[in-house]
């Protein structure tokens, strides 16, 4: 990840905790106010819109994608997968633990010819995300 960041620019020591944070949070999605707080606690002293720079640089890159969600003013990120075609699925997060799961399968194809045959919708999975309940969260809330 730090390569394609960094490959135009010159390293800077916020831009390394960045990448860092990117590492420990793969799996989850985040805000930059997320990010600001790690940055705090790791004794970053950075600015709420250097964050947003560089993560609109890392978006631009395709190393994270950007989206908004219903609930919440502020966007969300996640960290695309290497090779995972992001744009061309549906993404679905678990409200209670945070963690982002990918829709890599055959199921995707049917979901996009329904939506055109019968509704004449091009679906964008571009920043899609559908909120649910992991299958670890939901077995612990049914205990």
């Amino acid at each position: 990840m730090k390569n394609a960041m960094q490959k135009n620019n010159y390293r800077t020591k916020n831009k390394d905790a960045i990448m860092t944070y990117l590492q420990l949070h793969k799996e989850h999605s985040f805000s930059a106010y997320d990010v600001n707080e790690y940055m705090q606690q790791q004794g970053n002293q950075v600015n709420l819109t250097t964050i947003y720079r560089n993560l609109d640089k890392l978006t631009e890159c395709g190393i994270i994608m950007k989206y908004k969600t219903a609930e919440e003013e502020c966007c969300r990120y996640q960290c695309v997968k290497p090779q995972a075609r992001c744009h061309e699925h549906i993404h679905m997060q678990c409200r209670e633990c945070g963690k982002i799961l990918h829709m890599e399968c055959e199921f995707m194809e049917e979901i996009t010819k329904h939506l055109y045959d019968h509704h004449k919708f091009l679906l964008d999975c571009s920043g899609s995300v559908l909120m649910g309940l992991c299958a670890d969260c939901a077995e612990k809330a049914q205990k």
